[in-house]
C-alpha cells in the first residue's frame, strides 16, 4: 500500500503580520509611522512550506500547535483551504497562538515573533501512524521548538525505519547559540536546508562552499540557500551550484520556506540535486514577487518553465573531492 501523503511536514503554525517598506529604524515615543502596504497571512516556517508543497501537488499533511483563539482558527482554516491536510495540528485552550511581525523592506526583512504556543510541542504529540504514512518528513524551526528537539532524532528515525527520507530547516536562532541539541539530531537528518547565516553559524565557516563541505561531513546533505546568488549543495563528493533568475522582490518573507518545498518536489520526483536545487531555486524566485509568503507561491508547472534556464551547464561543477 502507497503512503497516504508524500510529505508531512512538523513545526510552527502561526499567523504572520507583513508590513512592506517598513522605515529603517523604529520611532518609540508614540510615534506613528506609515508603511507602504500590510496583510495577516500565513506564517510559520512549517506552515509556509506546507502551503507550497500542496501548490506543487504534493499530498502534504501538516503537525504543529494553535491557541484556540482567532488566531488558531485563521491559520487552521487557511492552511486547509489551501490544500493542506491538518488533522495532526493541535489545539491548546490553555495556551495562545503564537505571532510574527515582518517587517519588509524589498528582499530583506527584519522578525519580531511571540512564540506563543510554538515551544510547546513535542515529539510524543506526533502519531507515529502518521510517521509511516509519509514518504518524506520535515521538520521546520528548529530553535523555535525546544520541546521538539530532544525527540526530533527519534522521530526521524522512525520515519526512516518506515521507508521515509527526512528533511531539517533550522531557521534563525534568537540566542544565537546555535546548539540546542543539534548535533545529536543530524546524523538522522538526509536533507539539510539553511540560508547563508545560518549555515556559517552551523559550521564555523563563513564561505558558503566551505561551509557546505563541512555540513555534509556531518551526515545530511547541506542545501545553502543564496537568495539572488542562487543556491548550492555538497552531496558527499562534489559541490553543486545553480544560480537564480533576475526577479522583481516584492518582499522574500516565506522565500526560503516555498524554496524547501520545491527541492523536495524534485527529490520526491526521483530527479538529482542539480534539478532539484534548481526547482527550488525557481519557486523561491516566484514567491519573492509576491507580498506575504503564500499568495505568490507557484504550482509546479509555473516553476518548471524557469528551471531550464537555471541548470548548470555541462562541467561547470565542481571537480569531485571523493570517488563517486
Amino acid at each position: 500500500m502507497s503512503p497516504a501523503f508524500d510529505l508531512l511536514v512538523i513545526g510552527d503554525v502561526n499567523p504572520d503580520v507583513v508590513l512592506h517598506g517598513a522605515p529603517a529604524a523604529l520611532a518609540y515615543g508614540q510615534a506613528e509611522q506609515l508603511v507602504e502596504g500590510g496583510a495577516l497571512t500565513v506564517g510559520g516556517s512549517a506552515g509556509i512550506m506546507a502551503c507550497a508543497a500542496a501548490r506543487l501537488g504534493l499530498r502534504t499533511a501538516l503537525a504543529g500547535v494553535v491557541g484556540d483563539d482567532a488566531g488558531g482558527r485563521f491559520m487552521i482554516d487557511e492552511v486547509a483551504r489551501r490544500g493542506v491536510d491538518v488533522g495532526a495540528v493541535a489545539i491548546r485552550e490553555d495556551l495562545a497562538t503564537g505571532l510574527t511581525v515582518a517587517l519588509a523592506r524589498g528582499d530583506d526583512r527584519a522578525i519580531v515573533t511571540c512564540p506563543g504556543c510554538i515551544a510547546v510541542l513535542e515529539a510524543g504529540m506526533i502519531d507515529p501512524a502518521l510517521l509511516g504514512a509519509a514518504r518524506h518528513v520535515h521538520a521546520s524551526s528548529f530553535f523555535l521548538q525546544p520541546g521538539l528537539a530532544p525527540g526530533l532524532r527519534g522521530l526521524f528515525e522512525a520515519a526512516r525505519s518506515a521507508g521515509a527520507a527526512t528533511s531539517l530547516d533550522l531557521n534563525w536562532d534568537p540566542s544565537e547559540r546555535w546548539d540546542g541539541g543539534l548535533a545529536d539530531v543530524l546524523p538522522a537528518v538526509d536533507v539539510l536546508f539553511v540560508n547563508a547565516a545560518e549555515a556559517a553559524a552551523v559550521s564555523g565557516a563563513s564561505d558558503p562552499a566551505v561551509a557546505a563541505t563541512v555540513l555534509s561531513a556531518r551526515g545530511p546533505l547541506p542545501v545553502i540557500k543564496l537568495g539572488a546568488a542562487g543556491a548550492l549543495a555538497h552531496d558527499g563528493c562534489r559541490l553543486v551550484r545553480v544560480s537564480a533568475p533576475a526577479v522583481t522582490v516584492v518582499d522574500s518573507v516565506g522565500a526560503g520556506d516555498t524554496f524547501d518545498a520545491g527541492y523536495l518536489r524534485g527529490r520526491l520526483l526521483g530527479w538529482d540535486v542539480s534539478r532539484s536545487l534548481a526547482l527550488g531555486v525557481a519557486c523561491g524566485s516566484l514567491s519573492a514577487q509576491g507580498a506575504g509568503g503564500v499568495d505568490a507561491q507557484p504550482t509546479l508547472e509555473e516553476a518548471l518553465a524557469l528551471v531550464a534556464g537555471l541548470l548548470p551547464r555541462p562541467g561547470s561543477e565542481a571537480e569531485p573531492d571523493c570517488a563517486p
